[in-house]
């Protein structure tokens, strides 16, 4: 089992995180972007590369991370609250700030989710080079939270604001969550983790086989998703989304979650998985229930670039404070 108990960056420092963390996620969307652009411009191979890594890769990652993890030293009341308070807070703040920023219904959604969407990937990396198999695992925990809530509220959300002539069709949501990979890896994890059942070592082999392309593979795609188009009206949305997403909403987390005493890995993790940009898949579900895409893609990739600085910078602030 692998033990919580460590510091937020202490244990490889602020250099070598920069080293196994942000330099590669750096080269692998440099990568993802160029070899979209100049190399696999074919959007069918993308497609089946993100279904490929959402739906298999990473599952895998969820399901051996948690498996192999001592969960007792998780103080899951603490966790819940760090999360959900922040991010229905920040939500319902972007659709107060709606008149003010004078956003109509398809703005005002691709806005909500830049502010509370997350880019599992990017996470796991951060953690992993933080904390290894006990980060990724304590990660994969919180996206259990933090993905179905999420989910409602964006989904809520597009269902009131978005374009209901150009939205299409989608299954109800209890069964997204139901049908959610991410949550089913977490389910089989803790499934494992808790009966203590081991698993043979043929499929256990497998599943680390189909496990370690995850956090590449995520990289690139997002890499490969990068938009940067603005009109002028984009600026203040954008803006907007951001400092929320990248600022505001890891720093209200943490000021949650120190006064209840919850430190290291989980405190990393509650601070990461706020912190980290919106995923490329709130470009889809914009598509599907009428949210404004152009704006959806120019936010998801401002943030992906900025959060390069912003994650560690977040991450050092929370840590000189927790101590």
């Amino acid at each position: 089992m692998v033990e919580l108990h460590k510091p937020i960056t202490t244990q490889l420092g602020i250099m070598t995180l920069v080293t196994t963390a942000i330099v590669p996620i750096i080269l692998l969307l440099a990568a993802g972007a160029l070899l979209r652009y100049r190399f696999l411009s074919d959007s069918g191979f993308w497609r089946g590369l993100e279904w490929m890594s959402y739906r298999v890769f990473t599952p895998a990652l969820f399901i051996t991370s948690i498996a192999g993890t001592d969960l007792t030293v998780v103080p899951f009341g603490p966790l819940l609250l760090s999360l959900a308070a922040p991010i229905i807070a920040v939500a319902g703040l972007v659709i107060a700030l709606r008149r003010a920023l004078r956003a109509n219904g398809p703005q005002l959604t691709s806005m909500v989710q830049g502010a509370i969407r997350i880019n599992t990937y990017i996470g796991l990396i951060f953690a992993s080079a933080l904390h290894g198999q006990g980060g990724v695992a304590t990660f994969a925990l919180a996206s259990t939270i933090v993905v179905p809530l999420v989910n409602v509220i964006c989904v809520s959300t597009l269902a009131a604001y978005g374009d209901k002539t150009a939205a299409q069709r989608r299954l109800p949501v209890w069964r997204e969550f139901l049908e959610n990979p991410l949550i089913q890896g977490c389910a089989i994890g803790l499934a494992l983790n808790l009966t203590g059942l081991p698993l043979p070592d043929f499929l256990s082999a497998t599943l680390g086989m189909l496990a370690a392309p995850a956090l590449a593979c995520g990289t690139l795609i997002a890499g490969a998703a990068l938009h940067l188009t603005f009109r002028k009206r984009d600026t203040l949305d954008i803006g907007v989304a951001t400092v929320l997403k990248l600022i505001v909403l890891p720093l209200a987390a943490a000021a949650i979650a120190v006064p209840l005493g919850v430190t290291g890995v989980t405190l990393a993790s509650i601070v990461l998985i706020c912190a980290v940009p919106t995923a490329p898949s709130a470009y889809v579900l914009a598509s599907r229930m009428g949210g404004d895409t152009r704006l959806m893609a120019s936010i998801t990739g401002t943030q992906t670039i900025l959060a390069i600085a912003t994650l560690p910078a977040i991450l050092a602030l929370t840590d000189h404070f927790a101590t």
